[in-house]
């Protein structure tokens, strides 16, 4: 069994960088095509536009391959050009903090809260 922590990870990573464009390349498109055919003008068709729920699962799941294509790209980054290891582990936790935590505020903006009332 080959490990997966080693100087050979790199396919791994390339199908995912490939993965996510794939799934962007499909999901933006047509998420673009819908907010445009709507073109909500207030806050009531604000919410229309995002109460179906395939609608916000798209949206999750676009921003979710966003999230692992960014990250993908920048432990790249930090992998050939930060040479300090402390350095680089601290802009690693913080490009995963501030990703997992955008993806996780938009799950709780468009699956959380109350759809349809005005508190």
């Amino acid at each position: 069994m080959k490990s997966t922590t080693g100087s050979h990870t790199g396919t791994g990573t390339w199908l995912v960088q490939r993965a996510t464009a794939l799934v962007l390349a499909v999901a933006l498109p047509g998420l673009m095509i819908h907010f445009l055919a709507a073109l909500p003008v207030d806050f009531s068709g604000w919410q229309a536009l995002f109460l179906p729920l395939w609608v916000r699962v798209m949206l999750l799941l676009t921003m979710t391959a966003l999230a692992l294509h960014a990250w993908v790209g920048m432990r790249d980054i930090f992998m050939d050009y930060v040479h300090s290891t402390g350095a680089r582990l601290a802009m690693y936790l913080t490009v995963i903090v501030i990703l997992a935590g955008s993806v996780a505020w938009l799950a709780v903006i468009v699956f959380g809260g109350t759809q349809g009332s005005a508190a």
